[in-house]
């Protein structure tokens, strides 16, 4: 029993030994496979790389090089100088919603030539819809008198204006002219009547005109201003005229607006020239106001107005009772519109910048590299 014991731990003991051995004789192949997956994997990662090493066969400098890479810098520059300014100018976002206003005044700024028209007859009405006729009233209107080229003779403020009720008068309609033969007369025909007349046809004869501006606050309700000569009484504009065909009211706009002016905005009546010849008639503008808030990038509201216009002329015939005049007939609407300044993205301006740059660069290098070669192959 003890030879057998002795002889199995014998084949025991040769048997570990040679499985030793074999196992020792692998190691040096496992080693060679990971020091090979190593190897491919760096292989493989600097397959990736973008920006190898130029041979040194190619860092000549050349002239054709080095005009290439300053056209490069130069177009880089401009386009850097181009999308920085766009990135620091500001850009508008339009929004729109219901008018909530309500018990506020509409301002009106005026700036208006005659050239045919005497300051002394003159005169200016607003009216709106409630039925309420306001001249002047706590409003601040100048009017110069102009010679018959267009100098500045003399001033006359507005001042004596009142207030006038008129209930059952529509604005539109041809009544509030046609009714004014019924009303007391502003002068009598006396001494003070007569220099009147004379000092008008005497400013007629000169070719006299007339200058009209300032700022007129109404109801924030529909209604209309107009510029004519309805203040005088219609005897007295009988004798001076000699019919309503013979009132120019030619008219030439140099401001019109309904509120502060805002960056961007057009009123599409100023610079407006009407200029009447051997003709009368009435000249209608039919407005329609939209309330706007401009919000500044520094979070400052301007509230204002802007406005769409149509005109209409009639001119006179011999069968018509009223007279000449400049009508400005507007309403409002019902949204107001909000203008508001946004700044633009950083990330937007890196994300154009990067491509605009990295786009030129590129484009510059494969140029510039078809063109050496081309020069080199015609050297050779």
């Amino acid at each position: 029993m003890r030879k057998r014991y002795i002889a199995v731990g014998v084949y025991c003991q040769r048997k570990s030994r040679y499985s030793y051995s074999k196992k020792s004789s692998y190691l040096p192949d496992l080693r060679k496979l990971i020091k090979r997956r190593k190897m491919g994997l760096k292989q493989t990662i600097r397959s990736l790389d973008a920006f190898p090493r130029t041979e040194e066969h190619l860092l000549q400098k050349t002239q054709s090089g080095a005009l290439v890479s300053v056209v490069g810098l130069v177009i880089m520059a401009t386009l850097f100088i181009h999308e920085l300014t766009y990135y620091l100018t500001t850009y508008t976002v339009h929004e729109m919603s219901v008018d909530l206003k309500r018990g506020e005044t509409l301002p009106i700024h005026i700036n208006m030539t005659f050239p045919s028209l005497p300051c002394d007859v003159a005169s200016i009405d607003a009216i709106d819809l409630s039925g309420k006729h306001e001249v002047d009233l706590d409003t601040n209107i100048w009017k110069l008198r102009l010679n018959s080229h267009g100098h500045i003779i003399g001033t006359k403020y507005l001042s004596d204006l009142v207030e006038k009720q008129h209930t059952t008068r529509n604005h539109d309609d041809k009544e509030h002219h046609d009714g004014s033969a019924k009303k007391p007369h502003k002068f009598s025909f006396d001494k003070d009547a007569e220099n009147m007349i004379n000092k008008v046809k005497k400013a007629l004869e000169n070719g006299e005109g007339c200058r009209v501006y300032g700022v007129l606050d109404v109801q924030r309700v529909a209604g209309n201003f107009h510029i004519s000569v309805h203040a005088l009484n219609i005897y007295v504009a009988q004798m001076i005229f000699g019919g309503a065909k013979h009132v120019n009211v030619s008219h030439m706009i140099h401001d019109l607006s309904f509120g502060p002016k805002y960056p961007g905005l057009h009123n599409p009546l100023d610079d407006t020239v009407r200029i009447l010849h051997d003709t009368s008639g009435t000249f209608k503008y039919y407005i329609k106001i939209v309330p706007t808030e401009y919000r500044y990038i520094s979070k400052e509201v301007l509230p204002t107005n802007q406005f769409s216009v149509s005109e209409y002329f009639s001119p006179m015939n011999e069968f018509d009772r009223t007279w000449p005049a400049v009508y400005f007939l507007y309403d409002l609407s019902p949204i107001t519109v909000t203008i508001k300044e946004e700044c633009r993205s950083f990330l937007h301006f890196i994300t154009r910048l990067s491509a605009v740059l990295g786009g030129t660069f590129a484009l510059t290098v494969n140029k510039g590299w078809f063109w050496i070669r081309n020069a080199r192959s015609l050297d050779v």
